[in-house]
C-alpha cells in the first residue's frame, strides 16, 4: 500500500507576507509539517505543492518533493481541492499511484507525537474513505434566526466544565490533518465525505497560525508542551 503526504504552501499570503517561510522555533514554518510526516513509518513520500521557488528549495531542504502549482490555481481565490486534483495529475503522469493521501496543512506546526501513524492504523483498520483531526470544545454555540439568537444548549441549566459529559462534547475541525483514499479523490474532487473517520487532537494542538499574533502564542504553547 502506497500512502503519499502532501502540503499546500503557496507563496502569496495576505495575514502573514511569506508565512509558510516565517521561521517558527528556529526553522521555517513548512519544515514541521514536512518533519511530521517523515516520522510516519507508514508514509512513503512526502510533497509540497507550491507557485514558489523559494518555498521549493525549502522544502527540498527539508526533505520532500515538490509538486510545481500552475499560477491559475495558487491566488487567494484558490482552494487546497485544486491543488490536489492538480497533484493527481502530476503523479499520473509519472505513473505514480497513491493508495492513501495525507493532507496537512503547513499552517498547523503542532500535533501529537506518533498521531500520524496512530491515524493512518485507524484509518486503514476501518477501512474509511476519509478521516479528518478534530478537537474537542468547551465553548457554548448559539445560531441566528433572524435578529433572534438560539442557544443550542440548555442556558437555564448551564453546566460547568468539569459537568460536561464526553458524549455531550462538540468538536471543531482543526485543519491540521485529512487522510483520503485516492479512489475516493477522484470519485469526489473533496478530501472528505463517504465514510468519514476522526482522530481527536487535544484542544492545545487545534491552533493554527493566521496571523502575527499567533506566531508568538503557539511558540509560547510550544515551550509549554515540551
Amino acid at each position: 500500500m502506497k500512502i503519499f503526504c502532501i502540503i499546500p504552501a503557496r507563496g502569496g499570503s495576505k495575514g502573514v507576507p511569506r508565512k509558510n517561510l516565517k521561521s517558527f522555533l528556529g526553522k521555517p514554518l513548512l519544515a514541521h509539517s514536512i518533519e511530521y510526516s517523515a516520522s510516519s513509518k507508514q508514509v512513503s513520500r512526502t510533497f509540497v505543492t507550491t507557485d514558489d521557488s523559494e518555498i521549493a528549495s525549502v522544502s527540498i531542504q527539508s526533505g520532500a518533493e515538490v509538486i510545481e502549482r500552475p499560477a491559475g490555481i495558487s491566488g487567494d481565490s484558490a482552494t487546497t481541492e485544486s491543488a490536489l486534483a492538480h497533484a493527481f495529475e502530476w503523479w499520473a503522469e509519472r505513473d505514480l499511484k497513491p493508495d492513501i493521501v495525507v493532507l496537512l496543512q503547513a499552517t498547523s506546526p503542532l500535533r501529537p507525537v506518533r498521531s500520524l501513524d496512530k491515524a493512518l492504523s485507524h484509518f486503514v483498520e476501518n477501512r474509511f474513505d476519509s478521516l479528518l483531526s478534530i478537537s474537542p470544545t468547551h465553548r457554548f454555540f448559539w445560531s441566528l434566526e433572524g435578529i433572534q439568537a438560539k442557544a443550542e444548549y440548555d442556558f437555564l441549566n448551564r453546566p460547568r466544565r468539569q459537568e460536561i459529559d464526553s458524549n455531550d462534547l462538540r468538536y471543531i475541525e482543526n485543519g491540521s490533518l485529512y487522510i483520503f483514499t485516492s479512489a475516493h479523490f477522484k470519485n469526489t474532487g473533496n478530501r472528505l465525505g463517504g465514510s468519514i473517520g476522526y482522530t481527536i487532537f487535544p484542544g492545545e494542538y487545534s491552533l493554527e497560525i493566521d496571523t502575527e499574533m499567533d506566531f508568538q502564542l503557539l511558540e509560547n504553547m510550544a515551550a509549554k508542551l515540551g
